[in-house]
């Protein structure tokens, strides 16, 4: 009978590399008609109702590419729409989140040292953030505020940096991450099936033997300019759980809010170079500081909490007669390097913050050790530490048989 902890690692990575996917093409897809509706240019003689034109050139041919507010006066036979790669990033991110971070909300959701909670209440509050991230991202921009885009920008940051704050105080420092990602992710997603797939269709459509208002390409452009410069900072953040000096520091929610400034940063460049406005050198700069700043951060040094205890979940690997063996041999042959002053020489802090210098530490992470040290030979890698097959058996012991 296939193991179930191999069969989820695997269904794990099975939805990660779909998510993936899935999002290049939504990522891509989304930079180029950005790219190309700030490049657009108007000239004399245009059809009637187009609104400006680009002239490319990609893999040994030319592209001639026109842009209408409202539907022209003939439709084509065939209309491609750009949709499906947003719904489908969206449903694989959250089959992740369910796969990952509820399935295992004891180890990657809840945090004891950060807010103690059940893992139904935990899973709902999850759930509760992201819905609610949309809510109010589009409250502010059908209010009065949406009329001022830079407006409206400025307090939709200041709306993010406290949903990142607040995070940080709910979750585990790596969920806190992947929820403000999450958060983010969801409102580029219901923005196209809720806003710009809905007023494109209005736009297409000839309503009551007349054309439609120009203002619904109007909003649905906005809320595509809010995606172009959301995508950057949801990106890192997807990636984060591979950065602990992002996501398990003190600051960590401060890092996160300065990721998505660098972020915006970026895509104003290459979005004033698109429109040829000017080379913004200066974006540049102002992200290198900012990033030297979240170096700065990470480093700063974490308020005492006392000792750390295992979770419940974890307790029953701790009470395991294999425990103490496992203990020697994590002590022995991973913990110079998932300690909190490293060994190894070349290792400065833990790989993924991940700590196996502690009871708690090692129970907590049962798992991990199970797949990548007792059922893989993924860790320690190239076996730099010579652990034995012997060795690799009593991990596999003591996880399967605890877990029973």
């Amino acid at each position: 009978m296939l193991d179930f902890a191999i069969f989820w690692d695997w269904l794990s990575f099975a939805v990660r590399w779909l998510h993936v996917v899935t999002s290049i093409a939504w990522i891509g897809s989304s930079f180029y008609f950005v790219a190309l509706d700030l490049g657009l240019r108007q000239r004399p003689g245009m059809p009637v109702g187009a609104f400006g034109e680009e002239w490319q050139v990609h893999g040994g041919g030319f592209y001639h590419i026109q842009k209408y507010l409202v539907a022209p006066a003939e439709m084509p036979e065939h209309l491609t729409w750009f949709k499906w790669e947003s719904y489908a990033t969206w449903l694989s991110g959250f089959a992740m989140l369910c796969v990952v971070y509820y399935a295992g909300a004891d180890l990657f959701l809840i945090d004891p040292n950060v807010l103690a909670m059940s893992v139904p209440t935990g899973i709902l509050l999850s759930l509760a953030t992201i819905g609610v991230g949309w809510v109010v991202y589009d409250l502010l921009c059908r209010s009065p505020l949406g009329n001022s885009d830079t407006g409206l920008m400025l307090v939709l940051y200041g709306v993010l940096v406290f949903i990142a704050w607040g995070l940080a105080h709910l979750f585990t420092g790596r969920a806190a991450f992947l929820h403000l990602g999450a958060i983010t992710a969801t409102i580029m997603s219901a923005n196209v099936f809720m806003v710009i797939i809905p007023n494109q269709k209005i736009v297409v459509a000839l309503i009551a033997g007349r054309k439609p208002d120009p203002k619904y390409g109007k909003i649905a452009k906005q809320r595509s300019l809010h995606n172009n410069y959301l995508t950057l900072p949801v990106l890192f953040l997807m990636l984060s759980n591979h950065y602990p000096l992002a996501f398990g520091t003190e600051f960590n929610w401060v890092i996160a809010s300065l990721v998505f400034t660098i972020g915006v940063l970026i895509r104003h460049y290459f979005n004033t170079m698109h429109a040829r406005k000017g080379n913004p050198t200066w974006t540049w700069l102002a992200a290198a500081v900012l990033f030297v700043i979240i170096i700065w951060l990470s480093t700063a040094p974490k308020m005492l909490t006392g000792e750390v205890k295992a979770s419940s979940a974890a307790q029953v690997y701790v009470a395991s007669a294999h425990f103490p063996a496992v203990r020697d041999t994590v002590l022995g042959r991973c913990s110079m390097c998932h300690a909190r002053e490293p060994s190894y020489e070349g290792i400065y802090h833990a790989p993924k913050g991940v700590m196996l210098d502690t009871d708690a530490g090692i129970a907590e992470q049962a798992r991990e050790i199970y797949l990548q040290a007792g059922r893989s030979h993924a860790m320690p890698p190239a076996n730099v530490t010579h652990i034995t097959d012997k060795e690799r058996a009593l991990l596999v012991a003591w996880f399967e048989q605890a877990g029973k």
